[in-house]
Protein backbone atom coordinates (compact mmCIF):
# COMPACT_ATOMS: atom_id res chain seq x y z
CA UNK A 1 0.00 0.00 0.00
CA UNK A 2 1.41 3.17 -1.19
CA UNK A 3 1.80 6.55 1.14
CA UNK A 4 -1.15 8.11 -0.73
CA UNK A 5 -3.89 5.24 -0.24
CA UNK A 6 -2.31 5.75 3.95
CA UNK A 7 -2.94 9.28 4.02
CA UNK A 8 -6.40 8.86 2.12
CA UNK A 9 -7.18 6.51 4.71
CA UNK A 10 -6.30 8.34 7.59
CA UNK A 11 -8.24 11.15 6.04
CA UNK A 12 -11.00 9.03 5.84
CA UNK A 13 -10.73 7.85 9.30
CA UNK A 14 -10.56 11.54 10.79
CA UNK A 15 -14.18 12.57 8.89
CA UNK A 16 -16.07 9.74 10.02
CA UNK A 17 -17.33 8.78 13.32
CA UNK A 18 -14.93 5.75 12.86
CA UNK A 19 -12.19 5.29 15.80
CA UNK A 20 -10.56 2.34 14.19
CA UNK A 21 -9.99 0.79 10.90
CA UNK A 22 -7.77 -2.18 9.79
CA UNK A 23 -6.56 -2.82 6.07
CA UNK A 24 -4.81 -6.54 5.49
CA UNK A 25 -3.52 -6.81 2.13
CA UNK A 26 -0.93 -9.88 0.49
CA UNK A 27 2.20 -8.63 2.58
CA UNK A 28 0.72 -5.81 4.62
CA UNK A 29 -1.39 -4.63 7.36
CA UNK A 30 -2.06 -0.86 8.19
CA UNK A 31 -4.29 -0.07 11.55
CA UNK A 32 -5.07 3.42 11.89
CA UNK A 33 -6.58 4.01 15.28
CA UNK A 34 -8.43 7.61 15.79
CA UNK A 35 -7.92 9.41 19.58
CA UNK A 36 -11.19 10.31 21.40
CA UNK A 37 -11.20 14.15 21.69
CA UNK A 38 -10.04 15.43 25.36
CA UNK A 39 -12.74 15.42 27.32
CA UNK A 40 -14.11 18.73 28.78
CA UNK A 41 -13.30 20.25 31.96
CA UNK A 42 -14.95 19.23 35.05
CA UNK A 43 -17.46 21.95 36.35
CA UNK A 44 -16.11 22.66 39.82
CA UNK A 45 -19.02 22.75 42.18
CA UNK A 46 -17.27 25.27 44.85
CA UNK A 47 -17.78 27.97 42.31
CA UNK A 48 -21.31 27.06 41.71
CA UNK A 49 -24.01 29.45 43.21
CA UNK A 50 -26.34 27.14 45.27
CA UNK A 51 -29.79 27.19 44.49
CA UNK A 52 -32.47 27.78 46.89
CA UNK A 53 -33.31 24.36 48.07
CA UNK A 54 -29.77 23.97 48.31
CA UNK A 55 -28.95 26.69 50.52
CA UNK A 56 -32.04 25.93 52.67
CA UNK A 57 -30.58 21.92 53.35
CA UNK A 58 -28.48 21.32 56.20
CA UNK A 59 -25.16 20.50 55.10
CA UNK A 60 -23.91 17.03 54.38
CA UNK A 61 -20.90 15.30 54.45
CA UNK A 62 -21.49 14.14 50.54
CA UNK A 63 -17.77 12.03 51.44
CA UNK A 64 -19.47 9.78 53.46
CA UNK A 65 -22.30 8.88 50.96
CA UNK A 66 -20.41 7.57 48.16
CA UNK A 67 -16.84 6.80 48.78
CA UNK A 68 -14.61 8.45 45.81
CA UNK A 69 -12.55 6.12 43.51
CA UNK A 70 -9.25 8.30 44.50
CA UNK A 71 -10.05 8.06 48.24
CA UNK A 72 -10.33 4.57 47.90
CA UNK A 73 -6.93 4.34 45.65
CA UNK A 74 -4.97 6.53 47.62
CA UNK A 75 -1.42 5.23 48.08
CA UNK A 76 -1.73 3.06 46.01
CA UNK A 77 0.53 2.86 42.73
CA UNK A 78 -0.78 1.97 39.12
CA UNK A 79 1.02 0.10 36.76
CA UNK A 80 -0.29 1.91 33.73
CA UNK A 81 -0.38 0.88 30.16
CA UNK A 82 2.57 2.29 28.41
CA UNK A 83 0.79 2.47 25.01
CA UNK A 84 -2.96 1.56 23.19
CA UNK A 85 -3.56 -2.18 22.87
CA UNK A 86 -5.10 -4.82 23.93
CA UNK A 87 -4.09 -6.62 28.15
CA UNK A 88 -3.43 -10.03 28.46
CA UNK A 89 -2.90 -11.29 31.89
CA UNK A 90 -0.92 -14.15 30.63
CA UNK A 91 1.49 -15.23 28.09
CA UNK A 92 -1.29 -18.18 26.37
CA UNK A 93 -4.77 -18.76 27.14
CA UNK A 94 -4.01 -21.93 29.32
CA UNK A 95 -1.38 -20.51 31.39
CA UNK A 96 -1.53 -18.98 34.80
CA UNK A 97 -1.85 -15.32 35.28
CA UNK A 98 1.43 -13.16 35.88
CA UNK A 99 -0.35 -11.41 38.42
CA UNK A 100 -3.32 -11.81 40.24
CA UNK A 101 -5.00 -9.97 42.66
CA UNK A 102 -3.43 -10.10 46.51
CA UNK A 103 -0.01 -11.67 44.87
CA UNK A 104 2.86 -10.01 45.58
CA UNK A 105 5.11 -8.48 42.77
CA UNK A 106 8.71 -7.33 42.81
CA UNK A 107 10.09 -4.39 40.77
CA UNK A 108 10.92 -5.32 37.15
CA UNK A 109 8.78 -8.32 37.48
CA UNK A 110 6.45 -9.23 34.30
CA UNK A 111 3.09 -8.72 35.48
CA UNK A 112 0.87 -8.40 32.24
CA UNK A 113 1.06 -8.45 27.73
CA UNK A 114 -0.11 -5.54 25.75
CA UNK A 115 -0.16 -6.35 22.84
CA UNK A 116 0.37 -3.37 19.81
CA UNK A 117 -0.01 -3.89 16.63
CA UNK A 118 0.78 -7.71 16.28
CA UNK A 119 3.88 -7.33 18.86
CA UNK A 120 3.48 -8.43 22.44
CA UNK A 121 5.05 -6.03 24.61
CA UNK A 122 5.60 -7.47 28.48
CA UNK A 123 5.02 -4.66 31.35
CA UNK A 124 7.10 -4.86 33.89
CA UNK A 125 5.81 -3.55 37.61
CA UNK A 126 7.49 -0.27 38.35
CA UNK A 127 7.03 -0.67 42.24
CA UNK A 128 7.38 -3.98 44.98
CA UNK A 129 3.93 -4.44 46.95
CA UNK A 130 1.03 -6.42 46.41
CA UNK A 131 -1.29 -6.01 43.82
CA UNK A 132 -4.74 -4.77 45.48
CA UNK A 133 -6.91 -4.28 41.95
CA UNK A 134 -6.79 -6.10 38.86
CA UNK A 135 -8.05 -2.86 36.60
CA UNK A 136 -9.08 -4.20 33.16
CA UNK A 137 -10.27 -7.77 32.01
CA UNK A 138 -8.57 -9.66 29.89
CA UNK A 139 -8.48 -9.45 26.65
CA UNK A 140 -9.75 -5.89 26.85
CA UNK A 141 -8.71 -3.03 24.61
CA UNK A 142 -6.84 -0.60 26.65
CA UNK A 143 -5.84 3.06 26.16
CA UNK A 144 -2.33 4.94 27.03
CA UNK A 145 -1.66 5.92 30.68
CA UNK A 146 -4.38 3.28 31.59
CA UNK A 147 -3.97 1.93 34.66
CA UNK A 148 -4.03 -2.37 34.50
CA UNK A 149 -3.21 -2.88 38.24
CA UNK A 150 -3.39 -0.62 41.55
CA UNK A 151 -0.27 -1.97 43.71
CA UNK A 152 0.00 -1.00 47.48
CA UNK A 153 4.14 -0.41 47.51
CA UNK A 154 6.12 -2.59 50.35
Amino acid sequence: MDKKKIEELIRLVEESDVSELTVSGFFRSVRIVKEAPPAAAPVVAAHATPTTAEAAAPAVDRAEETPDAADRDSGLVPISSPMVGTFYEAPSPDSPPYARQGDHVNKGQVVCIVEAMKLLNEIESEVSGTVVRVAVENAQAVEFGQALFMVEPD
